[in-house]
């Protein structure tokens, strides 16, 4: 065999430089992952918790995402794979931003764009909208009125944008299933036109900037 290629046990003749090339960027596509969890790591366990009831939901959704990103990096054997965890660790992250922010830290440095928001988009606008006789709103800025944060994503096939929600009703869709008050209806209530306040126009994203 000529020198330089190495043949694979499928019996397939490739470059020498071409595998070393793939091994290379499964490196660095796990040591990119690794860094970005451990990162989640640390700043899970150095910040407070706090009382208010979104610093707590928000934080025990960064350990959910710590603990799927260190499941995916423990099965991880390609870079798509090694792509996806540290995907779960920035959500993670962008979690605990939104836990900092809540508690009047200083968020830290901004997170790499997450794939979850360029597919689900983000709110631009408040929102609001009643319901029962009960008001729901949405915000891309944390308040008091908009404690919860989503970083974004596809919750029972349907397109939730990243913010803050009066509610973290992601968490009800996800138990209960769509079409439930709380659920897929009351999002499409928020960023629908002909609901809420101010006669908002335009169509499903409107209110948020898709993905």
């Amino acid at each position: 065999m000529r020198e330089g290629y190495d043949k694979t046990r499928l019996g397939t003749v490739v470059p020498m430089w071409g595998r070393r090339r793939r091994e290379q960027e499964l490196a660095d596509a796990r040591e990119e992952a690794l860094r970005w969890y451990e990162r989640l790591g640390g700043q899970i366990i150095n910040l407070p918790t706090g009382d208010e009831p979104a610093v707590k939901q928000a934080l025990v959704d960064a350990g959910e995402r710590y603990n799927a990103a260190g499941s995916q990096l423990e099965r991880a054997t390609t870079v798509k794979q090694y792509e996806l965890a540290r995907e779960t660790a920035l959500e993670g992250l962008s979690y605990v931003r939104a836990a900092r922010t809540a508690l009047g830290l200083d968020p830290g440095p901004e997170l790499p764009p997450l794939a979850a928001q360029r597919q689900a988009g983000v709110i631009r606008e408040d929102r609001a909208v009643q319901v029962d006789g009960r008001e729901y709103r949405a915000s891309p800025q944390y308040s008091d009125g908009t404690p919860y944060y989503y970083p974004g994503g596809i919750v029972q096939g349907r397109r939730v944008p990243g913010g803050y929600y009066s509610e973290p009703l992601w968490k009800t869709a996800l138990a209960t299933g769509a079409g439930v008050v709380g659920g897929m209806l009351l999002f499409d209530a928020l960023f629908s036109p002909g609901y809420g306040f101010g006669g908002f126009d335009g169509g499903w994203d409107s209110g948020y900037d898709a993905g």
